[in-house]
């Protein structure tokens, strides 16, 4: 039965649970994860968050049990993989959770990311360009550490995308070569990048509880949009959550025992080789729409532009919201651009793996030209969507010219199925 006042869920508390309300320590674990207000209505799209925890984690954990075997040296970061795979008990399944763990959790971050830019979490600013950083130092770390088995695939991907900084005006070279700690990749890159891939994850999980206190501050959203009750974090929330973790694990394993190297490129199961080039050299698959971005232009310091812009334009989404409402639920334009948008940046993903000429050359121009037209037109359809619904548009005098009654309901449309939806949900909970 719904309660008739949700926040004495919030508020309520004897005995056992007045401890963790008033211990310092406690206290500040039971404000954000045990009495937290949550919107009651929260479907599953927000179990990412969540999910993403977990993963990031997972991967701190399975991470440090790989550097205790791994040795950064090229001349035997290739056997350590080998070694760590045949010979240390269970290395073999910390590996593959290690390597698969890392798709999953841009799987579920890019998720993450199309939720929010479906349902409006921009509008917390602060909260939304703390998780754009997080996707760029996830970007980084990932990077770094597909460098570290040392294959013919990752030593010819950092050579080329570490490259990519000599277009920097003035200083681009100096800067690749410090990067490289020397002239070509070499040793002292190897270990540069294994220790910046062993400390940046520390340092995103403090860059993770700022988003969360951002995130706490002013409330998750809703499908909705629209403020509604208020229910604490747990129980309801964390058996969801729980669910949502044994179903991503399940899957995970599935893909560990089963088809452990679905993800990875055979090219890298060759240990890297500088006199032979790989006839088609690619990124891990995560990072293929910006590569496709990257290729779509023919100049390299504009293409390099367009690559950075493809990640960076993610700031400056709180600033092309032009709509009266929060998020894309109210309008049917834009929701049909966004599912648009998605399938793009799925298409802009395979045309990335494809090889460099015609016609996925123009292809991936085409679609790069729709992925950033989404970020402009977006916006616009926003605008227009709402002007059909004012009163002093040209669409509302247009429809009051059919008919009265259609005018009045045009101007109350969004109004009332917005209460229509929320006393539906309310009478089926006290049912």
């Amino acid at each position: 039965m719904w309660l008739k006042d949700p926040q004495s869920l919030l508020s309520s508390g004897c005995g056992k649970m007045a401890v963790r309300k008033q211990h310092k320590l406690l206290s500040v674990f039971n404000q954000n994860l045990v009495d937290l207000p949550c919107p009651a209505n929260l479907s599953a799209a927000w179990n990412f968050g969540s999910l993403l925890g977990v993963f990031l984690l997972s991967q701190i954990m399975t991470g440090v049990l790989l550097a205790c075997h791994f040795t950064p040296s090229s001349d035997a970061a290739f056997s350590s993989i080998i070694h760590i795979m045949r010979d240390v008990q269970y290395g073999w399944i910390i590996r593959l959770i290690h390597a698969n763990g890392a798709s999953f959790f841009f799987m579920f971050l890019y998720a993450h990311i199309g939720r929010g830019l479906y349902y409006g979490s921009y509008f917390s600013w602060a909260g939304w360009n703390v998780g754009v950083v997080l996707l760029l130092m996830s970007m980084s770390i990932a990077f770094s550490g597909y460098v570290l088995p040392w294959g013919q695939m990752s030593y010819w991907a950092a050579t080329v995308i570490i490259n990519m900084f000599s277009a920097i005006p003035f200083f681009g070279t100096d800067v690749v070569e410090w990067m490289w700690g020397g002239y070509v990749v070499c040793d002292a890159t190897l270990k540069r990048f294994f220790v910046f891939h062993f400390i940046m994850p520390l340092v995103m999980v403090v860059v993770v509880c700022v988003h969360l206190i951002f995130l706490h501050e002013v409330g998750a959203s809703n499908p909705l949009g629209v403020s509604t009750y208020m229910l604490p974090f747990h129980p309801y929330y964390t058996w969801k959550d729980l669910v949502g973790v044994v179903v991503a694990w399940f899957w995970l394993s599935v893909v560990c025992f089963f088809m452990p190297y679905v993800f990875m490129d055979p090219t890298n199961f060759f240990p890297a080789n500088p006199m032979k080039t790989p006839p088609h050299i690619q990124p891990e698959w995560y990072f293929l729409f910006a590569y496709s971005v990257l290729r779509a232009v023919p100049n390299k310091a504009g293409g390099i532009v367009a690559l950075v812009l493809s990640v960076v334009i993610l700031f400056f989404v709180p600033f092309l919201h032009w709509g009266k409402f929060r998020g894309l639920a109210f309008y049917p334009c834009c929701r049909v651009f966004f599912w648009c948008f998605v399938c793009n940046f799925m298409f802009l993903t395979w045309v990335g793996s494809m090889d460099v000429k015609e016609p996925f050359i123009f292809a991936g121009q085409v679609s790069t030209c729709i992925y950033f037209g989404y970020f402009v037109l977006a916006p616009i359809l926003m605008v227009v969507e709402d002007s059909l619904f004012n009163p002093s548009s040209f669409g509302f005098l247009f429809r009051r010219m059919v008919g009265s009654e259609s005018g009045s309901m045009a101007v109350n449309y969004k109004s009332t199925l917005v209460n229509s939806v929320l006393s539906s949900f309310f009478k089926s909970t006290e049912k």
